[in-house]
């Protein structure tokens, strides 16, 4: 044991002592470059033997010595510096983080406090809050009396009761696509003096085939949330206006939730229209008004998932866990069936207030950029109207079969999908082909151009995700993709595509 000891110090000993003599050299190496009276000496020695030209050579030897002296400090003071700066940064950031989570625990404590405040009302009430001084009030249907204070879906009841014995109503509806776009663009002008360009009209109608989540983004003041405001107006349903808050995290916030200590289910004015919906052959229109004000994957995920089911059958959400005898008629063992006749349209403003939306909701959705206002015109005097879903959708679903994407086209944009996956690694996915083969062919029936229409949702679509990426390092490939959409499509076609693409190139 004692001969491995004295060959453990040993060993160590050589590792430590090169490290020792390194830091010595090193410390000793700067002691010897800035030693001043060392180099005074030198000088000393040989100012009898030099001459005056051989004194210039000397002067400039001195001041190269200087100034990379002065570099070496300066290199040193800098590194110094940046440290701090980035000590700095990072202590800031940690206080942000922490200050974030101070207010979300504060969030939670004045949500808690309203419960708590809204407990109180109720119990000084006897807890019966529907409860007046007059005797209690009873409803009879279908020779059933129902206590009201026993109904914990009063908005829904209410609902119901306005309903009953409703029958679907057929509005007899004959107009075209190309009508229907003159129809509302005329509407809007003439009747809310808000003006809209024909294209963008024509946009908004084909998504509203591809999907049933819209999203209309720009800057503010171009008129995202009054396209949808107009759009229920015109079908004689004001858009249910859902104000998004940044307190918003979960799936209550969009349809209620039920409060244990009143027994009653706190319904929003989203699941009042969802459910009256439900009745109706009408079209509804659910507006989520700066839907990024929050992150909207945390609250409206669900409804994500439930719409991008094929079968409209399983588009099911469970509103409670258990029914109750007293339930809305539509509401079956605590779950409700989402009406196919409802849209859902949000509006995006992008700035530091807000959160980047994602791509899970992008890909699930259609984005229309607003950036500019549309030019006044006299318009035609048009009414509102009264207009049958399954009619616009009959419209929709002729006009994907009569106006599908020609197969020239579609192998056009297949080789416009190698092209971004070699150069971008950047790929489709089903889920946004699928969603062009219904919005081009109704952009078409609409009276546009089947190239213009896969033009703006390939850069709405597609294009947008190379946000995703190192700008300066995909700088060098833009121009080689220009290129190549011109070359495929034709020089100048995919003007919308070539303009994102341009822009993107000025950023990095």
């Amino acid at each position: 044991m004692e001969t491995f000891l004295k060959f453990l110090f040993e060993f160590l000993s050589q590792f430590f002592n090169g490290f020792i003599y390194f830091f010595k050299g090193l410390f000793r190496g700067i002691g010897t470059m800035f030693n001043i009276p060392a180099y005074l000496d030198v000088i000393n020695e040989y100012k009898n033997d030099l001459s005056m030209p051989e004194w210039l050579l000397v002067f400039l030897a001195v001041l190269a010595i200087l100034v990379v002296l002065g570099l070496i400090v300066f290199l040193v003071v800098m590194l110094i510096r940046k440290y701090i700066r980035i000590r700095k940064s990072l202590v800031d950031q940690e206080s942000l983080l922490e200050e974030v989570g101070k207010l979300n625990n504060e969030v939670a404590k004045l949500y808690k406090e309203k419960e708590e405040i809204l407990a109180m009302k109720v119990s000084k009430l006897g807890l019966k809050p529907d409860e007046s001084d007059t005797e209690e009030v009873s409803e009879t249907t279908d020779d059933n009396t129902v206590d009201t204070n026993d109904i914990r879906f009063p908005k829904l009841y209410e609902v119901d009761q306005k309903f009953a014995g409703y029958k679907i109503q057929n509005y007899n509806n004959n107009f075209t696509l190309p009508e229907l776009v003159d129809m509302f663009r005329n509407f809007a002008a003439s009747q809310l003096r808000l003006y809209y360009r024909e294209n963008m009209i024509r946009l908004f109608i084909a998504s509203l085939a591809s999907t049933k989540l819209v999203i209309l983004q720009g800057i503010s003041g171009t008129g995202k949330t009054s396209l949808a405001y107009a759009w229920g107006k015109f079908l004689k349903h004001d858009s249910c206006i859902a104000s998004v808050q940044p307190s918003w995290r979960d799936r209550t916030e969009l349809f209620g939730y039920f409060n244990e200590f009143t027994k009653k289910f706190n319904e929003t004015e989203v699941l009042k229209e969802i459910y009256q919906a439900g009745y109706t052959d009408d079209i509804y229109t659910v507006i989520l008004d700066e839907m990024n004000i929050s992150r909207v994957e945390y609250y409206f995920a669900e409804m994500l998932s439930i719409l991008e089911m094929p079968n409209k059958d399983e588009w099911i959400v469970e509103i409670v866990p258990s029914a109750w005898k007293s339930d809305p008629a539509h509401l079956f063992e605590g779950k409700l069936k989402i009406p196919p006749n409802v849209w859902y349209i949000g509006t995006i403003n992008n700035d530091d207030s807000t959160f980047m939306v994602t791509d899970k909701v992008y890909d699930r959705a259609m984005p229309i950029d607003i950036n500019d206002k549309g030019e006044v015109f006299t318009p035609k005097d048009i009414p509102a109207q009264d207009i049958n879903y399954s009619y616009l959708d009959k419209l929709f679903e002729d006009s994907i079969n009569q106006f599908p994407i020609h197969e020239d086209v579609l192998q056009k944009v297949d080789e416009m999908d190698d092209y971004v996956i070699k150069h971008f690694r950047i790929a489709f996915g089903n889920r946004i082909v699928a969603h062009m083969r219904k919005f081009v062919p109704v952009y078409v029936a609409c009276g546009g151009d089947e190239v213009d229409g896969i033009d703006y949702f390939i850069a709405r679509k597609i294009l947008r995700k190379f946000e995703q990426l190192n700008i300066a390092y995909i700088r060098d490939e833009i121009d080689g993709f220009i290129k190549f959409l011109n070359d495929e499509f034709g020089e100048g076609k995919m003007a919308e595509c070539i303009e994102y693409l341009l822009r993107l190139k000025k950023m990095s």
